[in-house]
């Protein structure tokens, strides 16, 4: 009786179902690749090719070149502003976290039937117009406001006012952004087992000890993940410097948009972009290793 050998050509090769899976999966990551590629790849190769160029021969004109000196101009010029971006957006990102956190616990913890609605209620004012809730900030915190009346007759303002002062740029960057924070406290709470929580206090933990050893730990994914949706664009806004503050208290994102904008002067704001996406970056990548979060990368 013969015995049919398989054929030592086919012995090492995957099974057909198994490379047609793997076909699949990179026809399915095409079209996230093209998206990537066309709004993300694309224009930052171009931000950098612009951040290099040179002036043209006639005004106004510039053409490709390897000029590195305009990020040293662009520091030099706009360094007060690139580092009050940063102390803004770390306050609100501060205040935000101290507002966000009991509510998402309550939330999360309290909210039983109500968990619906209250988190619509925390969504709601996304629904406007970004420009247009930070315009009404404007009128909240007017000179001849409650908010400003108030915390006046207690003699809490220096100046006397509110609007226009750095306080009320950090006070729109923490209102703004503040949905950003919540959510993501919100779900990495409420995946909390409630069941460890009734251990601890069976183990008679006090309500701060098992807040330290296991509510704040399990929810600290999510403190992560807030943090940075807040602190990243907060960074980079330039709408709540320029309708709340002063002159004097403009960040980075004003400075590109009028170089981009009103100067036209685009070598100089190509390259305060890059600069502070390069800061944030590192930022992020030293956040994410010292709060022992890297698997969010």
């Amino acid at each position: 009786m013969a015995v049919v050998l398989p054929s030592s050509t086919n012995a090492g090769a995957p099974p057909p179902v198994a490379t047609r899976r793997a076909r699949t999966g990179y026809f399915l990551l095409l079209p996230g690749m093209a998206w990537l590629s066309v709004f993300f790849a694309i224009p930052f190769v171009t931000l950098i090719v612009t951040s290099l160029q040179v002036p043209g021969a006639t005004a106004g004109s510039y053409v490709p070149g390897l000029d590195f000196a305009n990020y040293a101009e662009a520091f030099s010029e706009y360094a007060e502003q690139f580092f009050r971006s940063f102390l803004y957006a770390g306050l609100a990102t501060f205040f935000a976290l101290c507002i966000a956190y009991p509510l998402a616990y309550f939330i999360a913890f309290k909210g039983g039937r109500w968990r619906g609605l209250l988190l619509v209620l925390v969504v709601a004012p996304t629904f406007a117009s970004f420009l247009l809730r930070t315009y009404a900030w404007r009128t909240i915190l007017a000179d001849e406001g409650p908010i400003t009346t108030f915390l006046n007759n207690l003699h809490l303002l220096p100046d006397g006012r509110i609007l226009n002062t750095w306080i009320a740029v950090v006070a729109g960057l923490t209102y703004n952004f503040l949905p950003f924070m919540i959510l993501p406290l919100y779900a990495a709470l409420e995946k909390i087992d409630g069941r460890l929580i009734e251990a601890a206090s069976d183990l008679y933990a006090s309500a701060f000890t098992t807040f330290r050893k296991i509510t704040w730990p399990l929810s600290l994914p999510g403190v992560v993940a807030g943090t940075l949706l807040t602190f990243i664009p907060a960074t980079g806004d330039y709408i709540n410097a320029q309708l709340l503050g002063s002159t004097g208290d403009r960040m980075i994102g004003n400075a590109i948009q009028v170089n981009f904008i009103q100067f036209r002067d685009y070598p100089i704001a190509s390259a305060l972009s890059v600069m502070l996406m390069a800061v944030i970056v590192a930022i992020v990548a030293v956040y994410i290793r010292r709060s022992g979060t890297e698997d969010l990368v």
